[in-house]
């Protein structure tokens, strides 16, 4: 109880960081050989992620809050499927591919069970605007469901036969007894003091 007070008071001290300090760079009318093009010469780039769909290709440098964000996201997933012993492949930014089609790079992504050309589970922190775009990216990628953090806040996209639908609880099995108002809370604590707010979400599901 007294890490809940705690995690509570560095929510509420908690400023909205002045500039995200993400960088993206969008490249238009291009076809996926020259997409493949600029990924191979980008290879070895630490931070870049890419990105196609459309024709458009985008070349995305996170800033500092941006992987923060990320990071303390896997930590408290991470920390929740080893209380509940969960089978999980964690495959973090790894490329998701359809040839020809899509191509993404989400901030984490996870395969449960065991992995998957396409994970079930992708999210992906959002300091700019472009979620209806990514969400009709990992459409035509075929992700099951995918999760944006913006502002505080998840919100969650489940994959139907008529495109994505807005959820508000996960439709994963494995996470059927995640909170998520408890995890949003600690994601924000965590940009304060991780190691808090790791030991909170850890003491609330025990």
């Amino acid at each position: 109880m007294l890490r809940t007070h705690k995690v509570n008071a560095m929510i509420q001290a908690l400023e909205k960081p002045k500039s995200a300090a993400d960088k993206i760079t969008v490249y238009s009318d291009r076809t996926w050989e020259q997409f493949k093009h600029i990924q191979k010469g980008l290879e070895g780039s630490p931070g870049v992620r890419l990105s196609f769909y459309e024709g458009v290709v985008e070349v995305f440098m996170p800033g500092q809050p941006h992987e923060i964000f990320k990071t303390i996201i896997g930590s408290l997933l991470e920390a929740f499927f080893l209380h509940w012993r969960i089978r999980v492949v964690p495959t973090g930014s790894i490329t998701q591919e359809q040839e020809g089609v899509a191509s993404a790079e989400a901030d984490e992504s996870y395969c449960f069970g065991e992995a998957k050309p396409i994970p079930d589970l992708s999210i992906e922190v959002i300091f700019t605007s472009g979620s209806a775009t990514k969400l009709n990216r990992y459409q035509a990628l075929g992700v099951p469901e995918v999760w944006f953090w913006e502002d505080g806040v998840f919100t969650l996209h489940r994959l139907g036969e008529n495109g994505y639908t807005r959820i508000y609880k996960s439709q994963i099995p494995e996470l059927a007894n995640l909170d998520l108002d408890l995890l949003a809370k600690c994601v924000l604590a965590g940009e304060i003091d991780w190691l808090e707010a790791v030991l909170t979400f850890r003491e609330a599901i025990s």
